[in-house]
């Protein structure tokens, strides 16, 4: 009877199925595969193994998404009403102001462009990523494909060494072991069985699957596919992540709020002045009208930080420039800052806090428990005596022992690359070899063993064999054998003491057994070391009697050891008030152990899993992850939920990992951060920060870096808008005020502007620039990890510094009014030049009152004259921007452009003292304050 052909898909959980049952329905026969034509059927009806690709977003919508910011839209209109009032005006000359605010605005889009133009797409890193060839069996007969090529019921040939190419079902499995590693995060290789499991099992218990992206180490065995291109595990992995959005970071979301209250403020003031001058003047033809018009110009001129967006993304690219010399590569300008807001590092265990690297951190023999130092393949420790119970001598003579017969027993290799320390094959084998390398065993074992044959592992024996030829005993044969060491402890009847071989007691077995279970409690897997002579005559093919009577040479214990920079990393971030959570796939206990050791949190932790999280609702989970900081044996779905439940109570999020199943997380956290050593291609482009290190070390000092970054931030937007808020106040008090202080056209009641509209931008675009832009690598002003993190809620202009802005503005303005007043005959005070003269006075001393604010702005509460020398880009950005002002007053080219004169030299000291009165206000606002924290 034929079956319905079965589509790929994840509608029911193969690997609690027989894989009789599995073949039937995929109508597969297991010994012979597919045929070509029902491959074709399938290919047809499935479509290829592949995953979806997304569209890739054209270069001009990227340029488009540049201006969308709320100080971009008022720039635009401030440009669209300078062109309309250029073309009322007869179209005389050159839109000046109007050229240099749009040529403001594509620089700075030309800088966000530049910057983020890196950023790919994650989904298409991780197709190519698993791109690879797969041997099924089709026509009863061995073929290699394309992975693309793979259908549902597709029989996998699965060897060491190959890429597995699809989610399948196992028919049979011998010795397989697996690196699932970026899929699910499990340290170790996994053992695969064609048996059934319980379900539901988590992913990383599946063993009764394989799945596509994961690689065999060892073993071989046979399988029919299930599941292909974006219905596998893979696939479900890219889909979150091209469902996943990144949300806005706190600064873009402050810079964007700070545009809305600039731009009501524009509105608000351009309504209030040109009331006010429709009330208090005579407009009579369109001549006023386009007074009326630049007068608008000039008060959003005046009102908008033209430089800010610019200097921001300059002020962010060198923070980029300082981390990336500290191995944190940055890949969107406004991420530099979000560490510095991080309430939460949600780390992955594996590879992120943890080598990758199976390490023998402990043996234990009959004369004692020793202690192997080093981690990782580099082959750089010694022994270390934990306890000793037996003679020295005998102890070092086991130690050498255990580690050459579990070297023997091992299809691993360890080479030096380019020196770098890698090995091939499994993990945990490899971790003998680097051990009898570093106490320097390696060298006689190779000399003296050569293998003639082996019994692989198999899940049922739980242990594999060699058969070794000894050359120092006449070439006798020698069966060694590792495994698990329950099974391997009762297969033998003698014990190895020293140079002696004695037999194997009660007490002998139980010392032996009480070692397992203190390593296994110490979250080190444990594995045993036995060997024996055979007979003369002995065959050495019966496999069935050669793994008896063995000698018990001791148990190793192997972990994937943490860095041992992440402790102190971890402890850093404690002090600065950011909470660490470990969130892997690995066995929980081993996962509770490596928290410890790490400090992440108590010595005993609690630990969630993935299967308690599936049981809990949003509010229970919220909940939970206010007390639990360490979470095993999770799925990607679950790393989801984790983020947004911590996004959702109010958390800065910034998630690491390095493997593909991190990859949706990193892009929902506020910021992913990537592992670019041992991170896969997928995990690097979706995140918005990579460590080029793999050193969580690493973003402690990015979180340093990010909170200076926002202090300077401060420091130039309090300089920034106070400066803005001096023009306002100078072009609307000017206005409102102008018969006080004689600013009148000669003759005529005719609207006359204290300022030019080009003047401003003058002050914005040139004069305030440079100090800016050393404001923003100002050095950091005490340790600002000791505080923490900021709330997201509290805006970067709180109202304290609003306050201080419009002070600041207001002395401005006054000085720069009563500078104008002191030149102009009318007014309070006498003068005896003309408006040009005058207005180039208040032109300079706003300037040089504004280059007198730069000090002061660095600080709300510390004086100006506190370490007032420490930024030396500051300095020379004052000098250039004072030369500017010299060359504006003097050079004729530029008298011409911006409508100025020359002054005298006694004119340039009263206005050099009249703007300096910014400074000594400032200086005693300060002390007011300093005063009122302390009362």
């Amino acid at each position: 009877m034929m079956h319905a052909e079965h589509p790929a898909g994840r509608s029911a959980d193969y690997s609690a199925q027989e894989a009789t049952s599995v073949a039937r329905s995929f109508d597969v026969d297991p010994s012979a595969g597919l045929s070509d034509a029902q491959a074709a059927r399938r290919l047809a009806r499935d479509g290829p193994n592949a995953l979806d690709k997304t569209v890739a977003t054209p270069l001009w919508r990227k340029l488009l998404a540049q201006f969308r910011d709320p100080l971009v839209y008022l720039l635009i209109g401030a440009v669209v009403v300078a062109l309309g009032a250029w073309l009322v005006e007869g179209r005389e000359g050159w839109p000046v102001d109007a050229v240099v605010i749009a040529a403001v605005l594509l620089v700075n889009a030309a800088l966000g462009f530049v910057q983020e133009s890196r950023a790919a797409n994650a989904v298409a890193a991780l197709a190519k990523m698993t791109t690879s060839t797969a041997t099924v069996l089709r026509e009863a007969r061995r073929q290699q494909v394309p992975s693309a090529d793979l259908v549902a019921g597709d029989v996998l040939m699965l060897e060491e060494g190959d890429a597995v190419g699809a989610d399948a079902r196992l028919l049979t499995a011998a010795a397989l072991h697996v690196q699932e590693a970026s899929l699910t995060g499990e340290s170790q290789a996994v053992l695969k069985s064609a048996d059934a499991v319980p379900s539901p099992a988590p992913l990383a218990e599946r063993t009764s699957m394989v799945f596509k992206g994961t690689a065999v180490v060892q073993g071989s065995g046979r399988a029919i596919v299930t599941a292909t291109g974006m219905a596998t595990e893979m696939g479900s992995i890219a889909a979150m992540l091209e469902a996943t959005t990144q949300e806005p970071t706190p600064l873009q979301r402050e810079v964007a709020r700070i545009g809305r209250t600039l731009g009501m403020a524009v509105i608000i003031i351009a309504l209030v002045v040109v009331g006010t001058i429709l009330i208090i003047s005579d407009i009579d033809g369109i001549a006023d009208v386009v007074t009326v018009l630049l007068l608008g110009v000039s008060l959003a001129v005046a009102a908008v930080p033209e430089g800010l967006p610019a200097i921001l993304s300059l002020v962010l690219a060198l923070g980029v420039q300082r981390m990336a010399a500290r191995n944190a590569v940055v890949k969107k300008l406004s991420s530099v800052e979000t560490l510095g807001a991080a309430t939460v590092i949600c780390s992955d265990k594996t590879g992120t806090l943890t080598r990758s690297e199976m390490t023998i951190q402990r043996i234990v023999t009959a004369s004692g428990d020793s202690l192997i130092t080093g981690s990782g393949y580099a082959p750089q420790g010694e022994a270390q005596t934990v306890e000793l119970t037996g003679e020295a001598d005998a102890l070092v003579v086991e130690q050498a022992l255990l580690l050459n017969g579990g070297s023997l027993a091992n299809n691993a290799a360890l080479d030096e690359q380019d020196g770098r320390w890698q090995v091939q094959g499994d993990p945990t084998e490899a971790a003998f070899l680097v051990a009898e390398r570093k106490l320097g065993a390696d060298q006689r074992r190779r000399a003296r063993f050569e293998r003639v044959d082996q019994i692989p592992f198999t899940s049922e024996r739980k242990m594999m064999s060699t058969i070794e030829r000894d050359l120092d005993h006449d070439g006798r044969l020698t069966v060694v054998s590792k495994g698990a060491p329950d099974v391997l402890i009762g297969r033998c009847n003698r014990i190895r003491i020293g140079h002696e071989v004695l037999p194997m007691t009660p007490e002998h077995r139980a010392a032996a057994a009480a070692a397992v279970e203190r390593l296994s409690g110490e979250a080190l897997r444990t594995l045993a070391v036995a060997y024996r002579p055979l007979d003369p005559g002995e065959d050495a093919q019966a496999q069935e009697t050669l793994e008896r009577d063995l000698i018990f040479i001791g148990t190793a214990g192997i972990m994937d050891p943490p860095r041992e920079e992440a402790g102190v990393a971890i402890d850093e971030a404690h002090r600065a008030g950011i909470r660490v959570l470990m969130i892997t796939g690995d066995h929980p206990v081993t996962a509770a152990r490596i928290a410890a050791m790490l400090r992440i949190t108590s010595a005993d932790p609690d630990v969630l899993t993935g299967t308690e999280l599936d049981a809990m609702d949003d509010a229970a989970l919220g909940a939970a992850l206010r007390e639990v900081s360490v979470f095993a044996r999770v799925a990607p779905v679950h790393k989801m939920r984790i983020v947004d439940a911590l996004q959702a109570d109010g958390q800065v999020v910034a998630m690491t990992g390095d493997g593909v199943n991190d990859a949706p997380a990193l892009k929902a956290a506020d910021i992913g951060i990537a592992m670019g050593v041992t991170g896969t291609e997928v995990t690097k482009e979706a995140s918005r920060m990579i460590l080029t290190d793999d050193n969580f070390a690493t973003i402690v000092e990015a979180v340093r870096e990010g909170r200076n970054i926002f202090d300077n931030i401060r420091k130039f937007l309090r300089y920034l808008l106070s400066s803005n808020m001096g023009e306002v106040l100078t072009v609307f008090l000017g206005v409102v005020g102008a018969g006080i202080i004689g600013l009148n056209a000669p003759g005529d009641h005719a609207l006359v502007l204290p300022l030019l509209a080009t003047q401003i931008l003058w002050i914005n675009l040139v004069t305030d620039s440079g100090p800016a832009i050393a404001m923003g690598v100002d050095p950091a002003v005490g340790d600002v990890m000791a505080k923490p993190p900021r709330r997201t809620d509290a805006p970067a202009i709180d109202f304290r510094m609003w306050r201080g802005v419009v002070e600041i503005g207001l002395v401005m303005a006054i000085a720069t009014l009563l500078t104008i007043d002191l030149n102009l005959p009318g007014g309070m005070i006498a003068g005896h030049h003309d408006l040009d003269q005058a207005r180039t006075a208040g032109f300079t001393v706003l300037v040089l009152a504004q280059l007198f604010n730069c000090f002061s702005a660095r600080s709300e509460t510390v004086s100006a004259f506190t370490h007032i020398f420490v930024n030396h880009w500051l300095w020379a950005a004052v000098l250039l921007s004072a030369a500017l002002q010299i060359a504006v007053v003097h050079l004729d080219a530029l008298n011409i452009a911006f409508g100025t004169v020359p002054l005298t030299l006694s004119q340039w000291l009263v206005c050099l003292a009249m703007a300096s009165s910014v400074l000594w206000f400032a200086e005693f606002r300060k002390l007011f304050l300093r005063r009122g924290s302390r009362v």
